[in-house]
């Protein structure tokens, strides 16, 4: 009796999480074009917390900037959010994506910022070994 109560609720628990919660909008942001926006969105969040008096100088809204950007309407993007969020693994799907572009990101910029130091490195290295070459021929040449 227990075992088919159990699985009874387990059964309408299953078939409630497969029930749209959320109806697809009729303009709803593909899910690659979503993915892209919020990745634009934290990548300017970030930025912002960190320069806020240049987005404050400037006047920047950021989600002004993405409207614009990927030509969509704040209603657009809602309506879009909710129905994402209202499909948790299609939502998850979305944010490990934008997770490993932020990834991407990263790397990215810190195999620059080790290229730029290992030559910035190799120059001060050369330079300091021709220094001291030059002192070493002086000292060769004066008597």
């Amino acid at each position: 009796m227990k075992k088919g109560i159990l699985f009874f609720f387990g059964a309408c628990l299953f078939l409630a999480c497969g029930e749209k919660v959320v109806e697809q909008p009729e303009n709803l942001i593909p899910k690659d074009e979503m993915t892209h926006i919020l990745f634009d969105l934290s990548i300017l969040n970030t930025t912002q917390s960190s320069f806020s008096s240049v987005f404050d100088k400037t006047g920047i809204d950021i989600m002004e900037f993405l409207y614009e950007k990927y030509d969509i309407d704040s209603t657009q993007f809602a309506q879009s959010d909710l129905y994402y969020a209202s499909i948790p693994l299609e939502y998850q799907s979305i944010y490990e994506d934008v997770d490993a572009m932020i990834e991407k990101r990263k790397n990215a910029l810190e195999a620059a910022t080790k290229k730029r130091n290992d030559s910035i490195r190799d120059a001060q290295t050369h330079r300091r070994d021709s220094i001291q070459a030059l002192e070493k021929e002086k000292d060769s040449v004066t008597p």
